[in-house]
């Protein structure tokens, strides 16, 4: 389920296979499903980000969903990381996550997330969040740098 990397817009860092499927059913829903790469851990994202072929990946990218109970490299580890470089910093980064625990949400803002959204349980409304989600930060969110 990843978009060919010329493509890429969102990356997904998601372990839960079944959380990464109705993400992208969300994002399909909006037409946005070709544009993104799953990544399934902190660790394959932080290469992504900061490894050899970092500079072309980072230029493909206008949002990261980012879990927080990651293997190998937790969630606020690698927004820590995103938000500590300068070719990373400005990236829009939305924590899609089922902690709901106060000290996760005060430490993602605390590191810099930009938005902080918990998983619904149920099918109808994690799909409503995903694509409204993506649909704002993909169509209507202006970063830095880009025309609209």
């Amino acid at each position: 389920m990843t978009a060919i990397a010329t493509e890429t817009q969102v990356l997904l860092i998601e372990d839960n296979p079944a959380d990464a499927e109705l993400t992208m059913d969300a994002l399909r829903e909006s037409h946005l499903e070709n544009r993104v790469l799953w990544l399934k851990d902190g660790a394959q994202a932080i290469d992504h980000l900061f490894g050899e072929e970092a500079a072309t990946h980072i230029q493909r990218i206008k949002l990261i969903l980012l879990d927080l109970q990651l293997p190998r490299v937790n969630g606020l580890e690698v927004l820590r990381r995103i938000r500590n470089e300068t070719q990373t910093r400005r990236l829009p980064v939305v924590i899609l996550t089922s902690s709901q625990e106060e000290s996760d949400v005060i430490r993602a803002y605390d590191l810099g997330t930009n938005s902080y959204l918990v998983k619904p349980v149920d099918y109808d409304s994690f799909i409503t969040i995903v694509k409204e989600l993506g649909l704002y930060w993909m169509l209507l969110n202006k970063s830095p740098g880009e025309s609209k």
